[in-house]
């Protein structure tokens, strides 16, 4: 008796050859463009299992997991909320590509991930939201800024850590005149408040974002002289040789400073 497709399409997306895993992917689009993607979700679920791969093991199927991402974007907006199902699976791998693939979604996926973590009190799914909604590049992800900055000031260090990250990404999609003028000035106080936190990782990702503030064209002039005190004072460049201890922040600044002087 021949073997059932979908058996073959499971064993080929279990194997960690990248010959199997090309052939897998491509009866996967065939059966796809067969049947539509509305019955896909046995599918989906076999090219999922591609996002448990660890890229470090075998740094040569990254590009295999990423035309996976791809594909599972592709299969229509159902595909969120079984997304949104599988970040509770506690693999950091897993919980990546799973970002990526929201991200990717666009702006179909913003309400959902807002919906999501407003539903959800478990830390590590609500980092993975706010790390997806970071990776959307649309204008409407402005919808997103209230919730991102909240979770900027969260007891919780990775929560605040990946949301002080994602209040900078989320301004590489939004137009400055978009940002409520009220919400603007949240963002740069939360980010100078973040400057001061204990982990080396936040204050580096404060100065980054408000790096991009000014490189964006979310400041005015005297706020970008003021980032710019900042950082001078960051990289021991001030009066008070008072530098930041940790490497990773004054590298952030000295970035950041270039924004603040150009043009």
């Amino acid at each position: 008796m021949s073997e059932n497709p979908y058996q073959h399409i499971q064993k080929l997306l279990a194997s960690t050859r990248p010959e199997d895993l090309r052939e897998g992917l491509a009866m996967v689009k065939q059966e796809i463009a067969r049947l539509g993607s509305q019955d896909a979700r046995p599918l989906f679920e076999m090219v999922a299992a591609i996002f448990y791969i660890d890229p470090l093991d075998h740094p040569e199927l990254v590009p295999i997991l990423d035309e996976a991402v791809s594909l599972v974007v592709g299969f229509g907006d159902w595909v969120i909320a079984a997304l949104l199902e599988n970040l509770d699976a506690g693999d950091l791998k897993a919980q990546l590509a799973i970002g990526h693939a929201l991200g990717r979604i666009g702006a179909d996926a913003i309400e959902p991930l807002l919906a999501a973590y407003a539903a959800s009190q478990d830390a590590e799914k609500r980092l993975f939201i706010l790390y997806a909604l970071g990776k959307i590049k649309s204008p409407k992800v402005v919808r997103a800024a209230p919730v991102v900055l909240e979770a900027a000031q969260a007891e919780d260090r990775e929560v605040r850590d990946t949301a002080t990250r994602a209040l900078g990404k989320l301004l590489e999609s939004i137009r400055p005149e978009d940002l409520p003028e009220d919400t603007r000035r949240a963002f740069i106080s939360r980010l100078q408040a973040n400057l001061a936190d204990a982990s080396p990782s936040i204050r580096s990702k404060a100065v980054r974002s408000l790096g991009k503030m000014a490189r964006f064209g979310f400041l005015t002039e005297s706020e970008r002289e003021g980032l710019a005190a900042i950082c001078r004072r960051l990289l021991g460049k001030d009066e008070t040789f008072d530098w930041d201890r940790a490497y990773v922040v004054r590298k952030e600044a000295e970035e950041a400073l270039t924004y603040c002087t150009a043009g």
